[in-house]
Order: C-alpha cells, then structure tokens, then sequence
C-alpha cells in the first residue's frame, strides 16, 4: 500500500457521511419504539457514501498532495 493510501479528501469526506450514517441508525435503534423511518434514513446517509466518493474522485479529489 502506498503510504497516503485512504488519506485524501475524496475518502476522508465518504467515511464521514458514512460515519454519520452509522449514527444516525444507532440512534434509531436505541429508541423505544424503534425508529424505522430515521434507521432507513441513517442507512441511505451511509449507502449514499460510496457513490460520493466515486463522484469526488472523478471529480479530482483523490489524490494527496504530500
């Protein structure tokens, strides 16, 4: 692996969204009753994160500038 390998905007912004995704799901779950609508929201935040990145690194945003 090269040594700036995962440290450029493109994937720093998409484990963002998908950690935020992530948070928005367990606060769902941790509610009584569970909250459906906000766990499916929580889990198309962290779906949407994957064609994000794809969208910034076409866009130029992966690669690091070391």
């Amino acid at each position: 692996m090269a040594a700036g390998h995962g440290n450029t905007p493109a994937a720093w912004t998409a484990v963002g969204i998908a950690m935020l995704g992530f948070v928005v799901g367990s606060v769902a779950l941790l509610q009584v009753p569970t909250q459906m609508t906000l766990l499916w929201i929580g889990i198309i935040i962290a779906v949407i994160a994957f064609p994000l990145f794809l969208v910034l690194s076409k866009l130029g945003f992966n690669s690091s500038d070391h």
